[in-house]
């Protein structure tokens, strides 16, 4: 009997306990639906606010000034060539000229090097008014495609350039159709310069998303031809300027890696460039051009937005924390977090 008493007095207890448990757990539920749990919050006073600024303002002008000086010390030679390259007879209707197929498309230019240029010399090509962003031209691909190869039926996402002459395109989509097709060779007096064109694109696109068993088939075969042919007997994996080119851009101006460079030049060197004219941007006003450019820490080419966002926030966090003290000044009593 005393053995049963202890039994039911211990069973009330912990009723009692998982009651109370229950209880505090939907207190604190309520509490933390309703945001009234203890936390911690800042108090921002006029001298921890003027300090945060100064900071700032301190740390973000030296790295502007620092990446600056690392964008300006980049030797950059940019020539546009859609139009120098252009017959006399087809100066006013390059259309036709581009068209021509019997009219030669080879043109040479020489350019001065102004300044010193330290290997590797990053060779790119501009597209300027091509706008890869479009959705209809984005979408127009199949990645698994380009994957697995033919082994991929289901293409439909390829539209308007999915087959021709009955038979599926591989690789198939507006992207590829129109891969660029012009062809740069690059010589000092007369020595050619070796122009590196292996890894030029992205190891993970090599890797992962173009397979190494899968060749072009069917391509540029159509009735109406758009950009550059493939070979068909090289895999998608190692045909780097068509990696190069999927990988689409997301402004109307835009680079894109031809090859490197891996000789140094000197100042007031002359380089001619051997350019084959082959495509069509005068159908929609678009522009090319060709860069040689070196690199620094922050990448290849000039790029000063990066330090000029870096001095304009360190410029207006030391104007603001100097504002900011000077109201301090002025009337102490006055909270700056309420200004």
């Amino acid at each position: 009997m005393e053995v049963e008493e202890a039994s039911t007095s211990t069973t009330g207890g912990g009723d009692t306990t998982d009651r109370a448990f229950s209880t505090a757990r939907s207190r604190a539920l309520y509490r933390f639906k309703q945001q009234n749990l203890p936390a911690w919050r800042p108090s921002l006073t006029p001298g921890s606010v003027i300090t945060i600024f100064l900071v700032m303002g301190f740390f973000f002008i030296p790295m502007g000034l620092v990446c600056l000086h690392a964008s300006e010390s980049v030797v950059e030679i940019a020539y546009r060539y859609d139009v120098d390259c252009v017959p006399d007879s087809y100066k006013n209707d390059k259309v036709a000229y581009i068209k021509d197929s019997l009219v030669s498309k080879n043109c040479t230019r020489r350019i001065r090097v102004h300044k010193y240029m330290k290997a590797p010399i990053f060779v790119y090509y501009e597209l300027d008014n091509f706008y890869q962003n479009h959705r209809r031209y984005v979408k127009s691909r199949n990645d698994k495609q380009l994957l697995y190869g033919l082994k991929q039926k289901d293409i439909g996402s390829c539209d308007p350039v999915q087959t021709a002459n009955g038979l599926p395109i591989l690789p198939c989509g507006l992207i590829a159709w129109s891969l660029f097709n012009d062809s740069f060779n690059f010589a000092r007096r007369t020595e050619p310069l070796k122009l590196n064109r292996k890894n030029i694109s992205w190891q993970s696109d090599r890797e992962h998303k173009f397979g190494k068993d899968v060749y072009p088939f069917n391509f540029q075969n159509g009735s109406l031809i758009g950009g550059g042919s493939l070979n068909p007997k090289v895999p998608l994996s190692e045909q780097e300027d068509l990696i190069v080119w999927m990988r689409t851009a997301a402004l109307p101006k835009f680079r894109k890696l031809y090859g490197v460079i891996e000789v140094d030049l000197d100042a007031n060197d002359v380089v001619s460039m051997h350019i084959v004219n082959n495509y069509n941007t005068y159908s929609f006003g678009g522009r090319k051009r060709v860069i040689l450019t070196t690199s620094k820490w922050l990448g290849a080419g000039k790029n000063s937005f990066l330090g000029l966002a870096y001095l304009v926030t360190g410029t207006s966090s030391l104007l603001l924390s100097i504002l900011f003290a000077l109201i301090h000044v002025r009337n102490p009593s006055n909270n700056i977090c309420n200004i």
